[in-house]
């Protein structure tokens, strides 16, 4: 199967990094969010990245005007209705997923696949909101996704051979390395490696134990790691941490091990999310 044009719902850093590159292969893309103000931000996020590009001799002028001419944003969940796949990229919310991926089972045609950019949560609870639990599927991609090679492809209980083979098969066209996630588990494999990493680095620094620019620096050199946990989590979102933790703990017979740290639960209060508001672990404020 063949795919030509791609629906993205979701237009934030995810969203728009999977759109990006979507067209970057010669896809028609339609990414759609809520409102027009993401919408936008979305889109002046790919020109931003493609200009940068074009800075570094990495991509020609005339490239980075056709790759943003494949891409149309909009509000209108309807103009998914032709997409070959639609991948949803909105928050970690399984309501609010499950509530899109029943629009978008009503919308688009039966051989349309629906996948989920979700890094944690149950492909099989997602895909029963659906008639077509076979052709839905996890395509969990990484932030930054232009960058970043890896892609996870999820099974559902119900997901088909088929599916796999497509989706894996576009992702690699994406210029990404595929792992396939044979049981539908919570936090598939990075997810469920990397959390605890990061609880137990709050941990340490909770516990006053070391510093949060020392445990990175540890992770860093002790652990050939190219980012430390709290950069990291600056760099992915602090909510997102948290919430995959939460998800964790509910999911995988509530452990001690992946109950959220009270500094975790303070940060969100505080609303210091990492670099999207200016701050989290470290001051991105300038």
């Amino acid at each position: 199967m063949e795919m030509k044009k791609i629906g993205v719902v979701g237009a934030g850093t995810m969203g728009n990094g999977i759109a990006q590159v979507a067209a970057q292969i010669g896809c028609d893309v339609v990414m759609r969010d809520i409102e027009d103000a993401y919408v936008e931000r979305g889109m002046k996020n790919i020109d931003r990245f493609l200009s940068k590009s074009v800075e570094k001799g990495k991509l020609e002028a005339a490239e980075k005007d056709a790759i943003l001419g494949r891409i149309t944003g909009t509000t209108d969940m309807s103009a998914l209705k032709d997409a070959d796949i639609v991948i949803e990229a909105v928050i970690e919310n399984l309501d609010l997923k499950k509530s899109v991926f029943k629009e978008l089972d009503e919308l688009c045609p039966p051989e349309t696949i629906l996948a989920s950019n979700t890094s944690s949560m149950s492909l099989t609870e997602i895909a029963a909101a659906t008639s077509r639990p076979d052709r839905v599927c996890g395509m969990h991609f990484f932030n930054p996704v232009p960058l970043m090679r890896l892609v996870e492809i999820i099974r559902g209980f119900a997901t088909s051979d088929e599916t796999v083979a497509i989706t894996s098969d576009l992702a690699k066209k994406m210029g990404k390395i595929t792992v396939e996630v044979k049981k539908d588990s919570p936090g598939f494999i990075v997810n469920r490696i990397m959390i605890p990493h990061m609880i137990e680095a709050i941990k340490i620094v909770e516990e006053g134990i070391a510093s949060i620019e020392d445990v990175d620096i540890a992770v860093k050199n002790g652990l050939n790691y190219p980012m430390g946990p709290f950069e990291l989590m600056d760099l992915t979102g602090i909510d997102i941490a948290y919430f995959v933790a939460e998800y964790f703990y509910k999911e995988l017979n509530k452990e001690s091990k992946w109950v959220s740290p009270n500094l975790l639960k303070t940060m969100i209060r505080a609303g210091k999310l990492g670099r999207k508001t200016g701050g989290g672990w470290y001051d991105y404020s300038k």
